[in-house]
């Protein structure tokens, strides 16, 4: 909108390096809340001139909506992998994808030609497939239908949907909804020196959110929204009250009760192929953990499965064989940051993507 064209555009062209672009109004509502909590946001004039602009618009939003959102305290989900345990967001958010994914991992098990070994590549890609098929059908939000998250890491559906990955050929494609690309997600861990663990993720979804800046605020709207589905009675359906399923997912590695790991994966549908794959490099290869963020990605989206160029040939060549539809990812997939908890020697080690903007910092 005008307001956004009007801090980030000089004459309708990107501003020049070292530019400055400032927002007093947003600044202001910053102030509101620090002074004023939840209510500065939800209630109130902040909460009314957003009101205005959504429904200006076309929004149907009103400020009995805003009033009634209330954060929520919710526990967590996890699965063992390999001695540890692996924590998750619950649904709404897409986080039992990672849990499904590392379970079938840990059935097949591991590549003996290491890391870049070509069957690790081949049953990473599968067991996604697999588990994003549950995310399609079943995933949405939770104050709807019940979503049976137990069923999915059961033994059995382990044990049944691991056999059926064949190490000669693809799995056969079946119908998946399209979801929209996004790239607009930031992560942060952070661990003190009492060993308090934290890890953010954050997301407008789409490059600059709905692209709609509320002048009076200054607050940035995102549109999660598009990640609904618009088919009757599907789980994750576009209904009054109802959340989208999304896709961001921080998460943190336990061993014997205690956090050993902080960690995040940026990218969209693509972080639960991220996390498994960061995880198995770092708990299965015993990679550091700027090692495993190197490591060659590939992910499977759209019936494809994006490569990135530094892949070696044989895996490229083997995934082709299998039948596989090779696509080559110009743009770097995803990107990750992680922190590492060494309880015994009172050590922490932290690494950040080359593929993003960031750095690992201590003090």
């Amino acid at each position: 909108n005008a307001t956004l064209a009007s801090l980030y555009l000089d004459r309708g062209r990107a501003k020049a390096p070292g530019r400055l672009c400032r927002t007093p109004a947003l600044a202001e509502t910053l102030r509101r809340i620090a002074s004023e909590g939840a209510d500065g946001f939800y209630r109130g004039d902040v909460a009314r001139s957003l009101v205005a602009t959504l429904r200006s618009a076309g929004g149907q939003q009103s400020e009995a909506d805003f009033a009634a959102h209330a954060g929520e305290f919710v526990e967590p989900i996890r699965a063992g992998y390999r001695g540890f345990d692996v924590v998750q967001c619950p649904p709404n958010s897409q986080g039992v994808v990672a849990l499904i994914i590392l379970r079938l991992l840990a059935h097949l098990g591991l590549d003996r030609d290491g890391p870049l070994g070509r069957w690790r590549y081949h049953s990473l890609v599968e067991a996604a497939r697999i588990a994003y098929g549950c995310r399609d059908a079943c995933l949405g939000d939770p104050a709807g239908d019940a979503i049976d998250l137990g069923a999915f890491l059961s033994d059995d559906f382990t044990c049944r949907q691991s056999a059926s990955i064949r190490p000669d050929a693809r799995l056969p494609d079946t119908d998946a909804p399209e979801f929209p690309e996004h790239r607009d997600t930031v992560y942060l861990a952070v661990v003190d020196e009492d060993r308090n663990a934290f890890s953010l993720i954050n997301s407008l979804f789409d490059a600059f959110g709905s692209a709609i800046m509320d002048p009076e605020t200054g607050v940035l709207l995102h549109n999660r929204g598009k990640s609904f589905s618009l088919l009757p009675g599907h789980p994750n359906e576009a209904l009054p009250g109802r959340r989208p399923m999304h896709t961001i997912m921080p998460g943190l590695v336990l061993k014997d009760g205690r956090c050993v790991m902080t960690f995040g994966v940026m990218g969209g549908h693509f972080q639960p192929v991220g996390h498994a794959f960061l995880l198995s490099s770092i708990i299965d290869y015993g990679l550091g953990l700027q090692e495993a963020m190197d490591l060659p990605r590939c992910f499977p989206q759209d019936r494809q499965v994006w490569v990135e160029r530094g892949l070696p040939q044989a895996v490229r060549d083997h995934l082709a064989a299998l039948g596989h539809s090779l696509a080559d990812r110009v743009e770097p997939i995803g990107g990750s940051q992680a922190i590492w908890i060494d309880h015994e020697n009172g050590v922490l080690a932290g690494a950040s993507d080359c593929r993003k903007d960031g750095c690992a910092i201590g003090y």
